[in-house]
């Protein structure tokens, strides 16, 4: 590894066994680079069923990233890196659920399609946390949220005064959908 290498340190700040973080800068030639940039190496190892890459060096994963911040622990600018990682993914989330293109020729009426859209992502997040607690769909993108469960046929039912909701017999996310339905039922109401 490189000199100096640190403990990585997970989202509460508590060092992380089996993972290093070390600066690569005084060992790269980055005489053609702007003044002042950094490169954050980070060595650890996949999380269980991750694919591997050829480039996993004995079975732990290397990922580089640059930056031109100055001073910092490596171990707080790297759990920065990791933080801004999960903002591109709720960009890349919200790309997939309609914002690649806007549809409406106005600037007001396309300011309407983005809070709808803005609307249906924290509908979603919001959903994929409290629904499925114990399950990998608390994890899918947009698109296979939309094949295995948006797109479940189904009906909703009154009777005694009650609402039902009817699935497709033969849905096979039927379950998953349902046990998520009861699940955000029982959550107590917020007025």
């Amino acid at each position: 590894m490189l000199p100096h290498a640190t403990v990585h340190h997970d989202d509460e700040g508590t060092p992380r066994e089996g993972a290093w973080v070390a600066e690569a800068t005084g060992v790269l030639d980055l005489s053609g680079w702007p003044k002042g940039m950094r490169i954050i190496v980070r060595k650890e190892r996949p999380h269980p069923g991750a694919q591997l890459r050829f480039t996993d060096a004995d079975g732990l994963r290397l990922t580089a990233f640059a930056t031109n911040t100055g001073r910092g622990q490596l171990a707080d600018l790297e759990l920065r890196h990791r933080r801004r990682a999960r903002a591109e993914d709720r960009i890349r989330a919200a790309k997939a659920t309609g914002l690649t293109n806007l549809p409406l020729h106005g600037f007001a009426h396309n300011r309407v399609w983005v809070a709808i859209v803005a609307l249906a992502l924290e509908l979603t997040a919001c959903t994929q946390m409290l629904a499925p607690t114990d399950h990998p769909a608390r994890r899918w993108e947009p698109k296979r949220l939309r094949l295995r469960l948006f797109s479940v046929a189904g009906r909703l039912t009154h009777h005694a005064r009650q609402v039902h909701l009817r699935l497709a017999a033969h849905a096979p996310w039927a379950d998953l959908i349902l046990t998520g339905h009861r699940r955000l039922h029982v959550l107590p109401r917020v007025t």
